[in-house]
């Protein structure tokens, strides 16, 4: 064979390939995933925007769960706390923080299993996308709703009567408390998203975890009037914790122990459920 032969087959030879893991994919960098990241987050908020209706529970669960609570029991609870209805206001609410954050993420498992359900996530299986930016960018969209929805519990809560005996930072501080352990439930509710077979499933298996970590707290009362088993369950409850660190970012009292626990809760469940749910989410697509 001729040096022109080899020459030109040389010339015309196909570019290299990019790197691929041991499972036979392309490798995607931090800055193309973040890029993912973004074109699925505004996927879904165009979602919302074509359906306006998907945030009626955004805006009216923080209305109706606060005026209910505060006229059915502020008068009694009130009185035990040393006041009336005014001081029921400022204890509920900074719990109330807390409760929106877990129903709030209960419809992410939601709409991650309706996608399956719609073939979604069969158009996701055939892009060169990072199968957790998929994930991450249903989070993103979901902290948002959840920060609509404190921004509504909060306006209520003032027009209520709610004070704020700190700061404006420690306000802030609460959101943002409220905001990470919220996240951080988002991928249990994932992993059921990705588990269950049904949305009616899924919903249900979200009930049996809610309705005992949302009464069983200090939420909506204090546990002191609580049987001794009730008050031991209430101070291992993260939401307990996590009310407690509100109140006192909030209303002035302690607040090391309560945020410092719930922020181990927070990267614990983290740690433990995003792993999986990335995993099944990798296996099912």
């Amino acid at each position: 064979m001729s040096t022109a032969t080899l020459s030109r087959s040389s010339s015309t030879a196909p570019p290299s390939r990019p790197k691929q893991g041991s499972a036979g994919r392309t490798r995607i960098g931090l800055r193309n995933n973040l890029r993912h990241i973004g074109a699925l987050t505004r996927r879904n908020v165009m979602q919302i925007k074509q359906d306006p209706e998907s945030m009626f529970d955004v805006v009216l669960m923080p209305v109706i769960f606060t005026l209910l609570f505060v006229f059915v029991f502020g008068g009694s609870v009130g009185k035990a706390l040393g006041g009336d209805s005014d001081a029921y206001v400022n204890y509920v609410v900074p719990g109330l923080m807390a409760m929106l954050g877990m129903n709030i993420a209960m419809a992410v498992g939601s709409g991650v299993n309706d996608d399956f359900q719609k073939g979604v996530m069969d158009r996701f299986r055939t892009m060169p996308i990072a199968r957790s930016s998929v994930l991450i960018a249903k989070i993103v969209v979901e902290l948002g709703r959840m920060l609509v929805a404190i921004v509504v519990l909060l306006g209520v809560g003032f027009a209520l009567g709610l004070e704020i005996k700190t700061s404006v930072p420690g306000l802030l501080a609460s959101v943002g408390l409220s905001a990470v352990f919220g996240s951080s439930l988002m991928w249990i509710f994932i992993l059921l998203g990705l588990t269950m077979k049904s949305n009616q499933t899924v919903q249900g298996m979200g009930l049996l975890v809610l309705m005992p970590l949302q009464f069983g707290s200090s939420i909506f009362a204090p546990p002191s009037s609580m049987p001794g088993w009730l008050q031991a369950f209430t101070d291992y409850n993260p939401l307990s914790n996590l009310a407690d660190a509100a109140r006192g970012l909030i209303s002035g009292g302690p607040v090391a122990h309560s945020a410092v626990v719930t922020l181990a809760w927070a990267a614990a469940i983290t740690l433990i459920t995003a792993p999986l749910a990335v995993s099944k989410f990798r296996r099912k697509t």
